[in-house]
């Protein structure tokens, strides 16, 4: 969600993740923005990369046809060799609907879940019209990609444990009670729904470095990503919105969230400086 990216950037910050302790490599989906299509980026990590899972948190699924959206996701599962995970949510921006030319009335759990259904059908080789040949490629993770759905509430949460394999959530203050408390709502959900454990994953926006330049730099991108808050409450939001500090206080941070059970933590970046990542893969290695 950086301004001014370029292939060189993007496909360096591709490598360095799938080379480093990382299992994931994540990217979210905007379209009134001038961040790269989810879709298309998702064939070119599936290039550039071998061997990290690569997450989308989130795709929206009422800005596509459903139809053409498994098709795609399906051909970036064949692309990466089976590496794909889809965090999928009912989206935030009314502008992104109104710029995709989707109606707003579908961005209700409802609508997400409609959509959701007819592409497992597309995914099990269903026939979705009288067509000759079903719609492929068939996808390489039998059934479809690994589905998580992006959420931080409880209604949504629950209204997944019968699709999804876990949670891709957020965090904006890093408060880890709250965080395990929508863990707790996973947990019961999927034990109701017969569903194995669920994979949890949170993420919160990141700046490692001295105390002054890293907070700054968490402001200056949440003034730009959330282009749709008046800039006022932005700024009174960024001194504890997202983590900033030292490598040593971000491994607490870490270890905090794994004491709760976390399985996996996104780190959302707020620059496109590759050393923020090697910096980074250094705290993760020595955990």
């Amino acid at each position: 969600m950086e301004p001014d990216l370029n292939a060189a950037t993007l496909r360096t910050w591709a490598e360095v993740i799938d080379e480093g302790p990382f299992s994931s490599l994540c990217w979210g989906e905007r379209v009134a923005f001038d961040n790269p299509d989810s879709l298309t980026l998702l064939g070119a990590v599936a290039a550039w990369t071998e061997r990290v899972r690569l997450v989308t948190t989130v795709i929206v699924p009422q800005l596509h046809n459903p139809v053409a959206l498994a098709k795609a996701l399906a051909t970036g599962d064949v692309l990466s060799g089976g590496r794909l995970t889809v965090g999928l949510g009912v989206g935030g921006r009314e502008e992104d609907y109104l710029a995709a030319g989707a109606d707003p009335a579908t961005q209700t759990i409802r609508g997400m879940n409609e959509r959701i259904a007819v592409m497992q059908r597309v995914w099990a080789g269903e026939k979705i019209t009288d067509s000759v040949l079903p719609v492929g490629p068939a996808p390489v993770q039998v059934g479809g990609p690994e589905l998580m759905v992006g959420t931080i509430g409880p209604k949504t949460l629950r209204s997944a444990a019968g699709w999804a394999a876990g949670l891709a959530g957020t965090t904006l203050d890093l408060d880890v009670d709250k965080q395990n408390e929508l863990f707790d709502v996973a947990r019961s959900a999927w034990a109701e729904a017969g569903r194995p454990k669920p994979h949890l994953a949170t993420s919160f926006w990141f700046a490692i470095g001295e105390p002054e330049a890293a907070r700054a730099q968490v402001r200056r991108h949440l003034l730009r990503y959330m282009n749709w808050i008046p800039a006022e409450f932005v700024d009174a939001m960024a001194p504890t919105t997202g983590w900033s500090g030292s490598p040593e206080e971000l491994s607490e941070v870490l270890r905090r969230f794994a004491a709760i059970g976390t399985d996996e933590v996104h780190l959302i970046p707020t620059s496109d400086d590759i050393e923020q990542v090697h910096r980074v893969a250094e705290v993760v290695a020595a955990l």
